[in-house]
């Protein structure tokens, strides 16, 4: 009998007869429901209900280092750990943290330590005066002994090793200034393994670019370029010698957005190599138009060019709207919509987010002539 339309009713209130039929209740059963019905409610007068408090996936962590990695004194590494000495959250090659400042600003930066020291996280941040005041903070405030709040960490920009999730032989390394950070433990994971591998590292100036010591350590396999001394690299010189047919190549870069755009086309076509890439500034806006912002709480409206993204839009009449990472994949600039139609470009929110009418300024863009939010 199908149970789905002919639905059991019959009550079970009462213990079942005794398997063999001796007794009409069964003598454990009744035993066990006796226990059950003093039990807990016993229990219950000696044991307090606890409010279990929301994991919202804050750590405060301690500052115990804090070194210049740069020969111009601009790049400070800062080495954090647990105040306690815990374990921290396992992190792999790419991942970056959450850093959660003062001020209210919240910045995210590459982890370029050792992803097998589970006892620390180390990030490094250049000093930037005309940018967000975010690196200022952090350059002007954050010392050994002070404590920080972290997210994370996260991962964008994974490591798929050769014969572990890429089809590729040697692997190309290629990082420009600051964007140094996320490659760094590549390296230390590639030559572990003993994987192929070379790096290409440009910069302004040998004093500019940070961690230049401490590559030494892999010899010829690092070569160093720097625009004063040799001049731009070219796209070829960049990927290598190994750019030939066939070339079972993977390429990851970080670094400024004319160099990543130019590798891209550069290597368009290529089903033979690939290029994995992150970047530490937005992205550049494709058929983009122009269309007009409304903050429903001034009422004050904006437009936005079609090569301009609305974050920096807002951000020139509010400054202080939170802000992270510029690409989308943070959500720390997530608004809510109330009309106009969302041409999202993100890959961080869940179609529920977005049909409640959340979208990020940053990368996404408006199929409507005009967007209201609640900014």
């Amino acid at each position: 009998m199908n149970h789905i339309f002919h639905e059991h009713e019959t009550s079970l209130t009462t213990e079942p007869p005794h398997l063999y039929g001796r007794w009409r209740r069964d003598p454990l059963m009744r035993v066990t429901t006796g226990l059950r019905k003093v039990w807990f409610p016993l229990f219950a007068k000696f044991e307090r209900v606890r409010t279990l408090s929301e994991d919202d996936g804050m750590l405060t962590l301690e500052i115990i280092g804090r070194d210049v990695v740069a020969r111009d004194d601009n790049v400070i590494a800062l080495t954090l750990a647990a105040p306690n000495g815990a374990v921290l959250p396992q992190w792999h090659p790419g991942a970056h943290l959450d850093l959660h400042l003062d001020s209210g600003r919240m910045r995210s930066y590459s982890l370029c330590g050792d992803p097998g020291d589970r006892r620390s996280y180390r990030i490094a941040v250049r000093r930037i005066p005309d940018g967000g005041g975010g690196s200022i903070e952090v350059h002007d405030t954050l010392n050994v002994g002070d404590t920080v709040s972290i997210r994370g960490p996260r991962n964008a920009f994974p490591l798929a090793l050769p014969g572990y999730g890429s089809s590729a032989r040697t692997l190309r390394f290629v990082a420009a200034g600051i964007g140094i950070t996320p490659i760094l433990p590549m390296l230390a994971m590639a030559d572990r393994y003993g994987l192929e591998w070379t790096m290409i590292y440009c910069g302004r100036s040998a004093e500019s670019i940070p961690f230049i010591d401490e590559l030494a350590r892999y010899g010829d396999k690092v070569t160093v370029r720097t625009d004063d001394v040799d001049g731009l690299p070219t796209m070829d010189e960049l990927v290598g010698p190994q750019l030939a047919a066939n070339a079972e190549l993977a390429i990851y870069t970080c670094g400024p957005v004319p160099m990543l755009e130019g590798l891209r086309t550069h290597l368009a076509g290529r089903g033979d190599i690939e290029l994995h890439f992150e970047r530490f500034s937005p992205p550049p806006i494709l058929d983009g138009t122009a269309f007009d912002v409304t903050l429903n709480s001034t009422g004050e409206t904006i437009t936005v060019a079609a090569d301009e993204s609305v974050l920096t839009a807002i951000r020139a009449v509010r400054p202080g709207v939170p802000y992270s990472c510029q690409q989308g994949f943070c959500g720390t600039c997530k608004m809510l919509t109330t009309s106009g139609d969302v041409d999202h470009r993100d890959g961080l929110l869940t179609e529920p987010e977005r049909a409640a009418g959340y979208f990020l300024p940053c990368v996404s863009r408006c199929d409507s002539a005009e967007l209201a939010v609640d900014a």
